[in-house]
């Protein structure tokens, strides 16, 4: 009972005592002898429950342990005492907020037996409920959630546990689920939701538990069809999970099992259409891309699922022209809406299977390709098939210029097919007819009088005569006739400008944007699409065709920089008035010129015109000629109103914005601290919690970014203190208030240590005396000594103690200490700054004393070497165990750091650093930041120090 150690020896005992004394409790349930031998289990259940709150650790543990063990060895049918359950159930309660993980974990396996799941008001249930959710002990959450009964209360906390932090707690949960919870007790929405992160999941350990335990425990609650599995997951709303649920089982499925489905009597290895439904449609797809992954092995299979490409290209055509057309009629009916759009999924299952075809045969690839343009150009199309058909027709197709063309032809036949129509006669013409009409039927007259006048005179030869001419002019009157009767017909291309044929023709040109390569460039036949469709699109009536011209357009930029230097402007304006989708795209497709093109394209004076009202902007640099000042104010311009999404309301506005200023950034084309420290504030901004897109990118875009080169760092250093006052001097009704001020410091602390550059960016480091923590801490030095009572000096003091410092800056450092240290008053602050102190003193010894020192005092001093084995510089960190912050190192390739160095604030001047031009962009809400003292060592300072460190590291 005293040992907490978990000796063999001891667990052994323990076993032991507890089968002992059940096995009494057995015996006496046989033979209804409870009353002697009943007592020894009672007693040593009262012995264990008066130690419980005992002061060791060790008893407490053991305690919990052996009431566990106790429970577990009694039979199922056990009963015990309700006086007795109630002390078990109470002490087991209070062990649960056990200060020892190990106690804790104990007291929810021996409450396990205790627990009801029928009863809403359980106390064991409730208490394993919020040990799941809030314990600290990643340990006493998998215990708790092994042991918690699964029900409509508790089901939720099971699920929820799929998203722990921790790898083991997820994986288990997922174990739970298939063991413990059956498939219809979730929701078809949390079905998705479970296989779509847990087959997506960082762990191998977690994925292979979804797949081998809660897909398998699924697939045998469906009797092992994976068709009825598939229905169970609503493969309509959810088809990139159902592609992965189906990869999963594959991967542990024969071949030739799998094809067993798909395969079909009648020869024609196609799957009859009206047989076809979105689970066969969607596994027969999968399979075939499947097969076609693993090469020579699965082309046998392959080859008995599809049929050649001229059958199969039949079979498709047939299909979507079965697809109805919805009337006005049918649009309020939703069953045949649902019906409709269950055709065109599978639709779109039929157009993704042709990647699989085999085209290499010239003859089957151009009829393949002819019926995908004769199927394009069906008026009764669906619109959802268009982007489909063009991705699968543009990759049989391999120049753009073909390309182009042909994407051309079927716009025109799109929008201005060809018709025929009526061509009514002249009016002149018309009563030449009816003239010539009059004049043969009074021949007619006459020339049948002028016959019955030779019939009654017998004269035979001249009534032969004229019966031939009444013919004639029977025969005349005839084709006359015709001709009046029957108008002319005509063929005339008749253009079309309504919506759905709008959209139709911007997502071909869309499409063919965005698989042309950017080098093609724009020739005379995009030039006519563009002209004819694309910006007369972008002042559509019609939203949807305003988003398409607009992405469009965009792309249409990346193909040209001249062309996106005139059309930037447009981009801007409906960036600014046009609905929430549109300004978006708008949004992405300015940044994405950007970074084709930098900013330098789009320095024009036009674009001044679209600055806010009221827009200030700060310069330091120094006054230039009207026409460079103009240019620098239209690139700040621009990256105000851009910027300024960051603050927006809209998610969509904030993620874009984000996601495009980091690509700047990283990418070289920006510089700018200000901007940076408003990113910092954004992902730790309350407000965009919910937004798991924006904080996964700054997530990895911050140590991406910091650790690739020194030039990076020093743009989080210049952010350090602009970002903390920032924070600092946020309102209470602000979310900012809520952020913890010291977790930020640490982060940037952080992302600025100079052992974080990639090896390759620590070379930049040989060339200047001081790093990027030498500049910070001589920052918060100075911020320090500005306001020595200020509130925040705490963070700033931890900040200092956590930096890697040189030791080329200790003796300037120790005078800013001991200045620093003659006006703080904070007990904690002083302490800590004579911690550094003392450690500063240490490594500011001579080189022969410091190796001294080094050996005999264990000191927090941490060398780091270059991959040049002649330049080595020494860190010292003052303060050892420094918090691991929420940012991870990454490697990154790098740029060459800047060439500067920083020393005392008591022998350099100040000079303001002049920054990226972005740097001068105005925004209220992150001050200024602080000016940096540099000055340049001479040549022989710099050996100095150098040689310096070379005797301090021999």
């Amino acid at each position: 009972m005293v040992v907490y150690k978990r000796e063999p020896a001891v667990e052994r005992i323990i076993e032991f005592a507890a089968k002992f004394v059940t096995s009494f409790h057995q015996s006496d349930t046989e033979d209804d002898e409870e009353e002697e031998d009943g007592g020894i289990l009672n007693y040593l259940f009262t012995f264990l429950l008066k130690s419980h709150e005992a002061n060791s650790n060790a008893v407490r543990f053991r305690v919990c342990q052996l009431i566990n063990k106790l429970l577990g060895n009694m039979p199922e049918n056990a009963q015990i005492d309700d006086d007795l359950f109630d002390k078990i159930n109470e002490a087991m309660l209070i062990r649960l907020k056990d200060k020892i993980p190990n106690v804790r974990i104990q007291a929810v396996l021996a409450l396990s037996r205790l627990q009801d799941p029928k009863d809403d008001e359980c106390l064991v249930v409730n208490a394993y409920a919020a040990l799941i959710e809030n314990d600290s002990n990643p340990e006493v959450r998998r215990a708790a959630l092994s042991c918690i009964a699964p029900s409509a209360k508790t089901l939720p906390k099971i699920v929820g546990r799929t998203k722990d932090v921790k790898e083991a707690v997820r994986k288990l949960a997922y174990q739970v689920l298939a063991e413990k919870v059956h498939m219809r007790a979730l929701s078809i929405a949390q079905r998705v939701m479970l296989l779509q992160q847990g087959l997506n999941d960082r762990s191998d350990a977690v994925k292979q538990a979804v797949q081998k335990h809660l897909l398998q425990g699924w697939l045998r609650f469906t009797e092992g069809n994976i068709l009825e599995l598939l229905h169970r997951l609503d493969v309509e709303n959810s088809s990139e999970v159902a592609v992965s649920v189906l990869n999963a089982l594959f991967s542990v499925t024969p071949l030739n099992e799998l094809a067993e489905i798909c395969k079909n009597n009648d020869g024609r290895k196609l799957i009859p259409a009206d047989t076809l439904t979105p689970e066969i449609a969607l596994y027969w797809r999968v399979l075939c891309e499947y097969l076609r992954s693993k090469g020579e092995e699965g082309e046998e299979f392959l080859e008995q699922l599809l049929p050649e490409p001229v059958v199969y290209a039949e079979y498709l055509l047939s299909y979507i022209q079965s697809i109805p057309v919805v009337n006005e009629e049918q649009r309020g009916d939703f069953s045949y809406i649902g019906n409709l759009m269950t055709k065109e999924f599978i639709g779109q299952q039929l157009i993704l299977i042709i990647k699989s075809l085999d085209t290499n045969e010239e003859g089957g690839r151009k009829r393949l390709l002819a019926i995908l343009q004769e199927i394009l150009t069906l008026p009764t199309t669906p619109i959802s098939l268009i982007s489909f058909l063009v991705e699968r027709l543009l990759h049989m197709i391999i120049d753009d210029n073909k390309r182009t063309q042909i994407v051309s032809e079927i716009i025109s036949e799109i929008r201005a097919p060809i018709v025929t129509v009526g061509v009514n006669n002249d009016p002149a013409v018309a009563r030449k007819n009816e003239l010539k009409m009059a004049e043969i039927k009074v021949k007619l007259i006459e020339a049948k009088a002028a016959l019955e006048n030779c019939i009654n005179l017998q004269d035979f030869n001249q009534a032969s005569e004229l019966k031939e001419e009444i013919k004639a002019l029977e025969d005349a009157k005839i084709n006359l006739l015709k001709e009046t009767e029957q108008p002319e017909i005509k063929e005339v291309h008749i253009e079309k400008n309504d919506a759905e044929t709008l959209q139709k023709c911007l997502i071909l040109c869309y499409e063919l944007l965005k698989q042309m390569c950017t080098s093609t460039g724009i020739g005379a036949t995009m030039n006519g699409i563009i002209e004819s469709l694309i910006l007369p699109g972008i002042i559509s009536v019609h939203p949807t065709v305003r988003n398409l011209a607009v992405l469009c357009l965009g792309c249409c930029g990346l193909q040209n920089q001249d062309f996106a230097s005139k059309h930037f402007v447009l981009l801007l304006q409906v960036l600014q008035i046009d609905d929430v989708t549109i300004k978006i795209s708008a949004l992405k497709a300015i940044f994405d010129q950007l970074m084709a093109f930098g900013f330098q394209p789009f320095k024009t004076k036009k674009i001044k015109a679209i600055q806010s009202e009221g827009a200030e902007v700060n310069t330091n640099e120094e006054q230039e000629s009207k026409e460079s000042e103009e240019e620098a104010d239209t690139a700040k311009n621009v990256l105000k109103l851009l910027s300024d999404f960051l603050d927006s309301e809209v998610s969509e506005f904030r993620t874009g914005a984000a996601e495009g200023l980091a690509k700047l950034m990283f990418s070289g084309l920006l510089v700018s601290s200000r901007i940076l420290s408003r990113l910092v504030l954004l992902w730790y901004n309350p407000v965009t919690e919910e937004d798991v897109r924006l904080r996964h990118c700054l997530g990895v875009f911050f140590p991406m970014f910091a650790y690739a080169s020194r030039t990076n760092q020093e743009c989080f250093e210049e952010a350090f203190l602009p970002t903390l006052q920032t924070l600092a001097n946020a309102p209470a009704s602000s979310p900012l208030a809520e952020i913890d001020i010291t977790n930020v410091a640490e982060l940037l602390v952080d992302l600025t240590r100079p052992s974080g550059l990639n090896p390759q960016a620590k070379n930049s480091q040989d060339y200047q005396a001081l790093t990027v923590h030498d500049n910070l801490a001589i920052k918060i030095c100075n911020e320090i000594l500005t306001c020595p009572y200020s509130p925040e000096i705490r963070v700033y003091t931890k900040a200092l103690s956590s930096l890697e410092l040189t030791s080329s800056l200790a003796k300037d450092l120790l005078v800013l200490l001991n200045e620093i240290l003659e006006q703080v008053k904070d007990r904690m602050c002083v302490r800590a700054l004579e911690k550094i102190k003392v450690q500063l003193e240490k490594g500011n010894k001579e080189p022969g004393d410091q190796v001294v020192a080094a050996q005999d005092d264990n000191t927090t001093t941490t060398v780091f070497q270059s991959e040049d084995e002649n330049n080595k510089e020494v860190y010292i960190t003052p303060v050892k165990g420094v918090k691991a912050t929420r940012m991870k190192s990454t490697q990154q390739k790098t740029n060459r750091g800047r060439r500067k160095v920083i020393a005392s604030a008591r022998t350099n001047r100040r000079r303001q650093t002049v920054e990226a031009e972005a740097d001068s962009e105005s925004d209220h809400e992150v001050p200024e930041p602080e000016s940096e003292m540099k000055m340049r060592l001479p040549r022989r300072a710099k050996t100095a120090a150098l040689e310096k460190s070379k005797l301090n590291l021999a």
